[in-house]
């Protein structure tokens, strides 16, 4: 006969006080979040619109840059380098970057840098920038998205018969042998679905990935040449598929079909594991090499990274781009679906505040674990603390 497992409550005090020692033994055997110290090791005291840690410790950063012409006020951003020893220089100069063609004298270009990302053997980077493009006299404009690619002294790579640009390129990852280039393309409008492609500038060649295949969102891990993506049907009909990405093969792999997602995909550096929101209170994480095995922790929706040991995320709470405060969140471990009953429950875990609970528009945790980038609201100002 089985015996069933007697309800907590239902155990006598003595059985109940062992149960809680051991839960609460279970949570301080957990490492410890590591803290950020009180003063900045560094501030740059510039509008900071993007940034992005290099593997080796430096940061690339844009900084908002308004042009004044004699018609027209155009931003182009300028991106600058900082070395681990502070030391700083400009890689491109927004007022010298020309897109496009004249209009009543001047170049009416104005683009704004939404992300960078380095390369993972931090020699080159690419800039994912919104654009605006004055097209005629009476001033009517056409708003666009592309991708510059650039090394790390500024000089632009420029694709073998084409620009230094992919005009419409999004989530650009330069790939662990440094000179393939992945992106997305915008597949069903207005940015709902997108394909995936790849380029490789020096040769000029490239294309599209994975057939007919077009993704809900897609994240890289380019230092081991894979991703992962959600894949919908072009008509948004049935359950979203989580899928692993081969781009060297171009071929996919289904991993699961989901009960929800809203969000936040990423995988862990190691390739391991990836995580996504399921809904805008639970972070779902399933493991890559048997994805039947699931861990589901309560976090509030927002943007976040992984930690080196990938036992947590640093978590910006609230939508991205908007100022929040950010926490560690502890993973529980993933594990098999009891076939009685069924899939893992929600963990509850404590939020571990980070810089007292400050809040920060944006945020980059240095690959190493070691430091935090943060940008400040309203003034944008980029600070790095020291975490110990």
């Amino acid at each position: 006969m089985t015996r069933l497992a007697r309800p907590l409550n239902t155990l006598p005090l003595c059985a109940r006080l062992r149960c809680a020692r051991l839960a609460l033994a279970a949570v301080l055997c957990l490492p410890a979040a590591p803290a950020a110290q009180e003063t900045p090791t560094l501030t740059i005291d510039e509008e900071c619109m993007a940034l992005a840690y290099a593997p080796d410790g430096r940061i690339a950063y844009a900084v908002r840059h308004i042009l004044t012409t004699k018609h027209l006020d155009l931003q182009r951003d300028d991106i600058w380098l900082v070395a681990t020893d502070g030391k700083r220089r400009r890689l491109i100069h927004g007022e010298k970057l020309i897109q496009g063609p004249k209009v009543g004298g001047a170049v009416p270009f104005s683009y704004a840098i939404h992300s960078l990302r380095w390369s993972p053997d931090g020699t080159k980077l690419t800039a994912e920038m919104f654009t605006s493009q004055m097209i005629n006299e009476r001033g009517d404009t056409k708003e666009g998205v592309m991708t510059l690619l650039f090394d790390e002294n500024g000089k632009e790579i420029r694709i073998a018969g084409a620009d230094s640009v992919i005009p419409e390129g999004t989530n650009a990852a330069w790939l662990a042998d440094g000179a393939t280039l992945v992106y997305l393309q915008e597949a069903v409008k207005p940015n709902l679905l997108f394909s995936a492609n790849a380029v490789r500038p020096a040769a000029g060649r490239g294309g599209r990935l994975f057939g007919e295949h077009v993704f809900l969102a897609v994240a890289w891990n380019a230092k081991l040449n894979i991703g992962v993506a959600i894949e919908r049907d072009r008509s948004l009909s049935g359950p979203p598929r989580l899928v692993a990405l081969d781009p060297l093969k171009d071929n996919t792999r289904e991993l699961a079909t989901l009960d929800g997602y809203v969000g936040g995909l990423s995988l862990s550096p190691s390739g391991a594991r990836v995580a996504y929101y399921r809904d805008h209170g639970t972070l779902e994480v399933r493991e890559m090499a048997v994805p039947e095995r699931v861990a589901r922790v309560r976090a509030a929706f927002g943007t976040y990274q992984w930690a080196p040991d990938e036992r947590r995320v640093l978590l910006k709470r609230g939508i991205e781009r908007r100022s929040g405060d950010l926490v560690w969140i502890s993973l529980p471990q993933p594990v098999a679906p009891d076939p009685k009953a069924g899939a893992p429950a929600v963990a509850e875990v404590e939020p571990q505040p980070v810089l007292h609970g400050l809040s920060f528009r944006d945020f980059e945790l240095s690959p190493d674990g070691r430091s935090l980038a943060v940008t400040q609201p309203g003034k944008r100002n980029l600070l790095v603390y020291s975490l110990r």
